[in-house]
């Protein structure tokens, strides 16, 4: 039987049984170690890191199965929902990304970005293990293929952006994101100083109950699909009002 969007199967212990349930929050799932950074259990890394790997087929697969029809209408609702987002960031650079397997497209939206003023960079992937570069992006610019064969500007220059627009794979109530498994916009985030607006954008059928979230895992400012309102990770700063 095929898990609905909201199921979720906990990592495992030895032996293949689940395992205990926490006594605390997924994200303090660990205890610090001598130097004051956070130690993770072995084998808790291993069975998040295998759980993951088998929701990110079944996410990607369910969002590769979407009719087209109807990411082009969630897409759309997704760049209106955005726009009063920017107008709370002056003079906004917007980091974005090149939609691979079924990812909302918002490239026309870059385009009138870009007519309007707004400055747009696109991220380069350009070595296993190290954070984005973003260079500024303009419709017609020469791109060159990265990682994965995915286009970045060629010629753009090195930006650092305000706003950081993330593509999820899947995401949790408390906007952790999961991502292709590669740690770039962790990595990413982690490295931006100062820290941008973080939003990640995806598809309802993409909300999953959580994570499972670890010490390197940086949430989003905020989570937009489109069909519903804008979810604020608790305590964001970021959040109007």
């Amino acid at each position: 039987m095929v898990a609905n969007d909201h199921d979720h199967t906990p990592p495992l212990a030895a032996g293949g049984q689940p395992a205990a349930a926490p006594a605390s929050p997924p994200c303090q799932l660990h205890e610090l170690g001598d130097d004051g950074t956070p130690r993770v259990e072995p084998v808790q890394a291993r069975d998040v890191v295998r759980w993951r790997r088998a929701e990110r087929e079944r996410l990607i697969a369910a969002r590769l199965a979407l009719p087209v029809s109807y990411r082009t209408a969630e897409t759309l609702a997704v760049t209106r929902q955005l726009e009063p987002l920017l107008a709370g960031v002056p003079d906004a650079i917007v980091g974005a990304y090149w939609p691979i397997r079924a990812e909302p497209d918002l490239r026309s939206w870059l385009r009138a970005l870009h007519e309007r003023g707004v400055r747009v960079a696109l991220p380069a992937a350009l070595a296993l293990g190290r954070p984005l570069v973003f260079r500024e992006w303009h419709p017609g610019a020469r791109l060159q293929r990265g990682l994965w064969n995915i286009p970045w500007p060629a010629d753009g220059a090195v930006v650092v952006p305000s706003v950081v627009i993330a593509p999820l794979v899947g995401f949790d109530r408390d906007c952790y994101r999961l991502g292709y498994g590669g740690g770039f916009f962790d990595r990413t985030l982690a490295a931006l100083e100062p820290r941008p607006l973080a939003i990640g954008v995806g598809y309802p059928a993409a909300a999953i109950a959580t994570i499972y979230p670890q010490p390197h895992d940086i949430p989003m400012d905020a989570i937009v699909t489109g069909a519903t309102a804008v979810a604020w990770r608790p305590g964001s700063a970021r959040r109007p009002g």
